[in-house]
């Protein structure tokens, strides 16, 4: 009867070096996962407005965060200038411009 208790305790001992990976084995997965569906298109997303921003040029028609439509009259380093309508001309940071509108869009605005 001794003999069969030492030889239990051995074969679950074994089994239990692979399952002390399993957690560790799913942080990474969950780390991987998050990755891919969070930090990527994020960086992604953060990138393509960084090159929109730097291709802003006089005559570009923009939409700012804020929803205010505009012509480019004037691009600095951080501000650019937008003629919202006829003479009415305001100031905004460049990274508040969300998207490149086509041309045309404030006449029919």
């Amino acid at each position: 009867m001794n003999g069969l208790i030492p030889a239990a305790w051995a074969q679950g001992a074994a089994g239990g070096a692979t399952n002390q990976f399993a957690p560790l084995l799913m942080m990474v997965v969950f780390i991987v996962i998050f990755y891919f569906l969070l930090i990527r298109p994020q960086q992604k997303k953060a990138k393509e407005h960084q090159a929109l921003v730097s291709k802003l040029s006089v005559g570009d028609e923009v939409v700012t965060t804020g929803g205010m439509l505009g012509r480019v009259t004037d691009v600095g380093d951080t501000f650019i200038t937008l003629e919202v309508a006829d003479g009415v001309r305001v100031k905004v940071q460049k990274f508040q411009v969300a998207s490149l509108m086509p041309k045309g869009t404030l006449k029919s605005a």
